[in-house]
């Protein structure tokens, strides 16, 4: 079996050299509909598994084919090592999930069953969940979730490194859910980029917690340091688009040829890496007690991976560019100051004004000409304020008396932007494209029907806000009825329900199916989404997402939208 080379990349700094923990099989099991290749599992591990000789084939299974009377195979993605991988159908909850098989009799059958039924028990949504596992009709049989609506990070990277935002929410999201496995007794041993997965609304997602290192026979002496490795490996990938060791993976160039054998940072890869992403990912690679960093400690352990996550200031998207503050066309002078809202001026000094003007106050005119200016200005000014008063008192006296229908005040006196036009809402419908594709049809129109007493409303879901786990979201999509200019969208719920806004792309034609045929516009979690931006987006089709529901008084969990208003 091919494994990773990692012998030839140690981390050295100061002059020391630390070797690379253990390697872990070059390619992993995929969970959501990624296809693994393998050489072959590796002949050390088949001989502490006891399966250096035959091992039973993997059943003999086929498309249509059910397990337990209950989940259709559809699509084998996964056969190697006397098991295989499968997309089906639960047929009694009508979703899709995965699912791994393996013969009753395969030496590592027990062992997937544990792994799978302590994943199961932990029951962490950052993970993709384990469903089902039994063992029965002479298989042993794996159900797990399944995320048609998420992208695996190998598949993201393809087009190059993540912003810089982005590989901060991975790391982070990562780390902690990690640590949070590993305070349960449970290990991945086998996270890469195949098997994290970023779902439609932004989220990262793990697949094959525990199941995928017994699935393979993969084990560690060490499994806190091999998952805090396997997480710096991918912080690195995401900052570099590069795989931090001597063999290509994952569809990423090794850095070790590029390294002559030193794991460099990866601000010395590409230019332009935040520098603390970059240190970060150097102190989880780190083995052995040597250092990335002459201030900082190497990471040992996802939990510390996690900690000096939260230590490291937020990295924050750009602003977009219809929410960036504008500034004042006076805000500044060339000589430096202080601007309309009290920040230090470009090319001046903060810290604090000098005088009661400030420090670049130009100084008084000198002697009797001063004076002179002076009692002139002072003149005027009385001139002036006469003359206005006379004009006011004239206006004041001659005005005519309002009528009876009142009177409109001009637009350019209030100096207010009218409100937009209303946009119809020409139709809707339910969209659950992982469900059953139903959500209560015969009540959307209420969602936007002027009244807020009625509304439209999903199912009963239990146990969890995120639609109690079966699927990622649901919600309603607004037909304008044409492409149209929409400047502000306003959905009103029942409770605090997290949602997200997303918009058809102009050149769509006829409504979308699917959630990926959609473009993100704004989340939120409150009682209400209201979107509004100075530049107007052209669309036909308005989604409003739903991703989590409040709990309803009868401890059950249900979403409600009373009313949506789009204006153009």
């Amino acid at each position: 079996m091919a494994e990773r080379s990692r012998a030839a990349v140690g981390v050295t700094h100061g002059g020391a050299t630390s070797k690379p923990p253990p390697a872990h099989e070059a390619d992993e099991v995929t969970d959501d509909g990624g296809t693994a290749k393998s050489d072959g599992p590796d002949t050390a591990q088949l001989a502490q598994e006891g399966t250096a000789t035959a091992k039973p084939a993997a059943p003999e299974l086929h498309s249509g084919h059910k397990i337990a009377k209950r989940y259709r195979l559809e699509e084998c993605v996964t056969r190697l090592d006397g098991f295989s991988s499968w997309r089906a159908v639960d047929e009694k909850l009508r979703r899709a999930v995965g699912v791994h098989i393996l013969p009753a009799g395969h030496p590592r059958a027990r062992r997937v069953l544990a792994a799978a039924r302590s994943a199961a028990l932990l029951g962490d949504p950052r993970f993709v969940q384990v469903l089902d596992a039994v063992e029965g009709d002479e298989l042993v049989y794996v159900v797990h979730e399944w995320l048609p609506d998420s992208t695996p990070l190998s598949e993201l990277l393809i087009g190059g490194p993540l912003p810089a935002h982005e590989a901060y929410q991975l790391v982070a999201q990562v780390a902690q859910a990690v640590a949070a496995a590993h305070q349960e007794g449970l290990s991945h041993l086998l996270i890469s980029p195949a098997a994290v997965l970023r779902t439609g609304s932004g989220q990262y997602r793990i697949r094959g917690l525990a199941v995928s290192a017994a699935l393979r026979g993969v084990t560690s002496d060490h499994p806190q340091q091999a998952d805090t490795e396997a997480i710096g490996a991918l912080l690195y990938a995401c900052l570099t688009q590069r795989w931090p060791y001597d063999e290509d993976a994952y569809g990423l160039s090794g850095v070790g040829t590029l390294a002559r054998g030193t794991l460099v940072a990866p601000e010395q890869v590409r230019a332009g890496v935040h520098r603390g992403l970059s240190e970060l990912a150097m102190r989880a690679l780190v083995s052995d007690g040597a250092t990335a960093s002459r201030q900082e400690q190497p990471c040992a352990t996802p939990e510390e991976l996690a900690a000096a996550v939260a230590r490291l200031p937020r990295v924050r998207p750009p602003e977009a560019h219809f929410d960036a503050p504008r500034a004042h066309p006076h805000a500044t002078n060339r000589q430096g100051g202080y601007g309309w809202r009290g920040e230090p001026a470009a090319g001046g000094e903060g810290g604090h004004l000098t005088g009661p003007l400030g420090p670049n106050t130009p100084p008084a005119l000198p002697g009797r000409t001063g004076a002179a200016l002076k009692w002139g200005v002072s003149a005027l000014l009385i001139a002036a304020l006469g003359l206005g008063s006379w004009q006011v008192s004239e206006t004041l006296m001659n005005r005519e008396p309002p009528t009876d229908k009142g009177a409109s005040q001009p637009e350019e006196e209030t100096g207010d932007r009218p409100d937009g036009e209303p946009v119809e809402i020409v139709d809707a419908v339910d969209f659950d494209p992982q469900g059953d594709g139903s959500e209560n049809p015969e009540v959307v129109a209420r969602a936007y029907d002027g009244d807020p007493e009625s509304f439209w409303y999903t199912r009963n879901y239990y146990d969890h806000p995120e639609f109690g786990r079966l699927k990622p979201g649901a919600g309603l999509i607004l037909d304008l009825g044409k492409r149209r200019q929409v400047s502000s969208v306003k959905a009103h719920f029942e409770g605090r329900t997290s949602a997200e806004l997303l918009v058809a792309p102009e050149s769509t034609v006829g409504m979308p199916t699917s959630y990926g045929s959609f473009q993100h516009v704004t989340e939120n979690t409150g009682p209400d989404l209201t979107y509004g931006a100075e530049e107007p987006l052209t669309t036909q089709y308005v989604l409003i997402w739903l991703t989590e529901l409040p709990q309803a008084t009868d401890g059950n969990y249900r979403g409600r939208i009373t009313e949506i208003q789009v204006t153009g």
